[in-house]
């Protein structure tokens, strides 16, 4: 990475204009350096007396991204953002924003605290603190509602989204585009300015309190109908957004400080920061230290099915060549039906152009001939989970690809390493284990076994960055299988849960404490939606150990022809065309009967119970996962559950869940939920692992 300079902010000149520039790589974050190098530099300015103008601008790929993030939990020190931006504001002289890249967060609170903001034509601009669970606490809540109106800044607070140069113009946040060489643009509009004296900041938008005070009302109501009370951030910046019509400047910058501090004190800012920084410490592969991802322009996929056709997807929306290889002429029109429905739908609902759904169309290759792989960088495996098949096929793509090519597959849960072996080139072979949809979800755990060479590793995590997902190291040794961590979550989530059921819960009841936890399905209608012939297929794969419970509720309703929604009929009942059901009476009779057999008299589970027991589930693996060296860190194990089971980001993920819960509380519940059960809750090391996991991260970073 680029260091950064040793002064991170210095002070030029251009004539009478005073020009401020940042340079804090890679995103110029405002950290404490930054800022008391803009204040210095601006005191500076202004004490010139041939200075006529200030212009703050930024070298690099963007201007100031946002605040340090880092910095959230630690001791404030001065001069903080708020302090700046109002040292800013009050400049007698006019300065002006120069705007490139991402103004994102603190950066476009500073730039609204200038008093003109230039832009290029390529620039974006946002307020992502909501997706912390903050909200901008160093001016913005009073400063966009003056520039843009309550509606417009409600929608840019509460969405996070970002908005391009030429529309925060068309809107007011912005005085200027250009398509030109900014800096030089910035000067020569500073120059203008040199008769001209700051005034207040505009008000015009607070001008009309009956309209404004209207749209204040009807979004505190919507937030409470579709959030609840206790969307905390939400709530708070409707609350700022009203402060700045019916209260001063300065008494609203002080209840907005106040909301921000409450907001970062909540447990849901902490569990979003925690995801933030997760996801990109994820990313950090120890591989990295002696290899760099190889180039990759064209990639490969061999199984066009649901998986193969979703990663193709993927791939051509980000602007790879793609080759897909199915069987037989039918194989290829089904993947080319898959595929052009996906663009259909996406042209039909306005998210793509028919000219951008053509175009990505044109980089996709059709064939039913292996021989085609010969140009591809990257080669990815995707059919079905049969070893023998799989091995088979990769034996044939080792064969044509060319020397330097990477080899990848998509196996969920089989032999990692042998399956590389069978290639005939272990070192370039690597597992890559997409998520469905492909094309939507953002994992992408990334397999590595003892003979993957780090370049190979490093080419997939490149990969994977370049498609916008989010990439996890999951290493695998003998013994372990594919050693991937998201299986071995689920695999303890549904032996949890199906211990329940065949002790006395629901499915519905599962679901519903599962959902009200803060996933968005529970695992039987996740089981419905996936096919419950997937899973019985692996189940009747691989030995059972005896030392472990097994349920066989799931495996009798596959054998009734009872699937899930393909069936419309598995643990709901589905009318056509619906994907949500009613619970199956027949199921349910079935597990009555099942116990019975069984000599099982049915208990009852709150939905605390429930929840727990889950929860202590995922957690023991984790933990197990995380002994055996196959997950690197707590943390990681929290970016697959986020991005792969719906864990509510919120709350950070389990291992984040497991760190705030005290030990004691653990031993309780343990007790209580299932002693009988040592081999699925024998948790006592869970968080004296976390404890020394989380150590040695620190010691490294």
């Amino acid at each position: 990475m680029k260091q950064a300079p040793k002064h991170p902010v210095r002070l030029e000149r251009q004539g009478t204009i005073a020009l401020i520039v940042i340079e804090n790589p890679p995103v110029n974050a405002l950290g404490v350096a930054v800022r008391r190098g803009i204040a210095a530099a601006l005191n500076a300015a202004v004490a010139h007396d041939k200075t006529d103008a200030i212009v703050i601008a930024a070298n690099g790929r963007t201007f100031p991204a946002g605040a340090d993030i880092r910095e959230f939990d630690m001791a404030a020190q001065e001069p903080s953002l708020g302090q700046l931006f109002d040292l800013i504001e009050n400049a007698p002289k006019p300065v002006v924003a120069a705007i490139h890249g991402t103004a994102l967060g603190g950066g476009l609170e500073l730039a609204m605290a200038a008093h003109y903001r230039i832009a290029s034509s390529d620039a974006r601009m946002g307020l992502p603190e909501i997706h912390l669970g903050l909200l901008p606490g160093a001016g913005g809540t009073q400063r966009l509602p003056r520039l843009i109106g309550a509606e417009l800044a409600f929608d840019m607070m509460m969405s996070g989204n970002q908005l391009s140069a030429g529309i925060c113009a068309e809107i007011g946040l912005i005085d200027s585009v250009t398509s030109g060489d900014l800096r030089s643009e910035a000067v020569a509009y500073a120059r203008t300015l040199t008769e001209v004296r700051p005034t207040a900041l505009n008000r015009t938008h607070l001008m009309d309190g009956g309209d404004y005070m209207a749209t204040v009302a009807a979004r505190r109501a919507q937030v409470k109908a579709d959030l609840g009370a206790g969307a905390l951030a939400p709530l708070k910046i409707v609350d700022c957004v009203e402060a700045a019509l019916l209260l001063p400047m300065d008494a609203g910058l002080q209840l907005e400080r106040a909301a921000f501090e409450d907001c970062l004190a909540s447990r849901e800012s902490a569990g979003l920061r925690h995801a933030f920084f997760a996801e990109r410490r994820a990313a950090k592969f120890p591989e990295a230290a002696d290899a760099k991802p190889a180039k990759v322009e064209r990639i490969a996929i061999v199984g066009g099915g649901t998986m193969g056709s979703g990663i193709a997807i993927a791939g051509l929306q980000s602007g790879f060549a793609v080759t897909l290889v199915e069987q037989g002429e039918s194989g290829v029109n089904a993947a080319l039906e898959q595929i052009g429905a996906f663009y259909e739908r996406s042209i039909a609902k306005g998210r793509l152009s028919e000219a951008q759904g053509a175009a990505a169309l044109t980089h996709l290759q059709l064939t039913n001939k292996l021989d085609t792989l010969g140009e591809a960088d990257l080669i990815i495996e995707a059919i079905g989970e049969d070893f023998d098949l799989k091995a088979s096929i990769l034996a044939e793509i080792g064969a044509v690809a060319k020397p330097d090519a990477v080899i990848a597959t998509n196996t969920s849960y089989l032999d990692l390493s042998a399956l590389a072996a069978a290639t005939g080139r272990p070192a370039n072979t690597i597992g890559l284990h997409f998520f469905a949809p492909a094309q939507v979800n953002k994992l992408v755990e990334v397999g590595v076994h003892d003979a993957a060479s780090a370049q190979a590793v490093m080419t997939g995590v490149g990969f994977a960055k370049a498609m916008g997902k989010t990439p996890v190291r999951a290493r695998v040794h003998k013994g372990f299988g594919s050693g991937y961590i998201g299986n071995a979550i689920l695999e303890a989530y549904r032996l949890a849960a199906d211990i329940m059921l065949e002790d006395g819960a629901t499915p519905a009841q599962i679901d519903g404490a599962m959902r009200s936890f803060g996933f968005p399905l529970g695992p039987y209608q996740i089981a419905d939606m996936s096919g419950l012939d997937i899973a019985y297929a692996r189940r009747q794969s691989k030995p059972r150990d005896p030392d472990v419970r097994y349920v066989e509720i799931a495996d009798k309703m596959v054998e009734q022809g009872w699937l899930g929604q393909k069936t419309r009929r598995g643990y709901y009942i589905y009318a056509e065309g619906q994907r949500t059901g009613v619970p199956n009476g027949d199921v349910l009779k079935m597990i009555s009967e099942h116990r019975a057999h069984k000599g099982i008299t049915a208990r009852k589970f709150s939905d605390r119970d429930i929840r727990d027991r889950i929860l202590l589930a995922i957690v023991n693996a984790g933990a197990r996962l995380l002994g055996e060296g196959v997950a690197a860190r707590p943390s990681d194990i929290d970016t697959v559950m986020v991005h792969g089971f719906g864990y509510p980001r919120s709350r950070g993920g389990p291992m984040m869940d497991a760190d705030a819960t005290t030990p004691s509380i653990i031993a309780s519940r343990l007790s209580v939920l299932a002693p009988e059960e040592p081999s699925l809750w024998a948790a006592a090391p869970v968080l004296t692992m976390l404890a020394q996991e989380r150590q040695k991260f620190a010691d490294l970073n």
